[in-house]
């Protein structure tokens, strides 16, 4: 999986007039917390993050504050309801014996034949979450829609993956082959044909 590069600066100052200033000074105040480690109070430049925010993509972030490097990977962040500006930003340690669950982008791949026969694809969800050592994550979940008939859909419990288990509640809908009105006309043609 890939690796994303972010630096910190150790906040000591926790209280609200410092946390507006550092987001006047486009810094992103963040905590990292986890099993075994030691709630650290630390920022980032809202630059340098902006595209591990802003991408469909899913990342192990490895964060250097004060010339040590710790695994973690992205828990929750908090906008601002208005601007949409990042207020701040949760990680979780993680280390590379112990698995770790975070959402991993899902990529349709193929062409269903419920969309060859006139049907239209509806993408539910476009991540899950997965949990297996870092080495074992990978960067997407390849989903083939290439028997995807009329009417059906692909839930979560019908995927696997090597060495990662999806955690995602097994009654998901990652995709489905919904019918349309030519679909609908099609069908109703087919059985109107006498057969020989």
């Amino acid at each position: 999986m890939k690796i994303f590069e972010l630096s910190g600066t150790i906040r000591n100052n926790l209280s609200k007039a410092e946390v507006k200033s550092l987001r006047n000074n486009g810094q992103i105040p963040c905590v990292l917390y986890g099993n075994k480690v030691q709630n650290i109070h630390f920022c980032v430049s809202a630059r340098e993050a902006r595209d591990l925010i802003y991408t469909p993509n899913s990342y192990i972030v490895a964060i250097t504050i004060e010339g040590k490097r710790v695994l973690a990977v992205l828990h929750e962040m908090q906008f601002h309801p208005v601007t949409d500006v990042p207020l701040h930003i949760d990680f979780l340690a993680a280390d590379e014996s112990n698995p770790v669950t975070i959402s991993i982008p899902v990529v349709i791949e193929g062409v269903s034949e419920g969309v060859k026969a006139g049907g239209k694809l509806s993408v539910n969800t476009r991540k899950l979450s997965v949990k297996g050592l870092i080495k074992d994550i990978p960067d997407s979940l390849p989903v083939s829609i290439s028997d995807l008939k009329l009417g059906k859909v692909i839930v979560a419990g019908d995927l696997t993956y090597p060495n990662i288990q999806i955690v995602t509640p097994k009654n998901t809908i990652i995709c489905a082959v919904k019918m349309t009105r030519a679909a609908l006309g099609a069908a109703a043609a087919a059985a109107a044909t006498p057969t020989k």
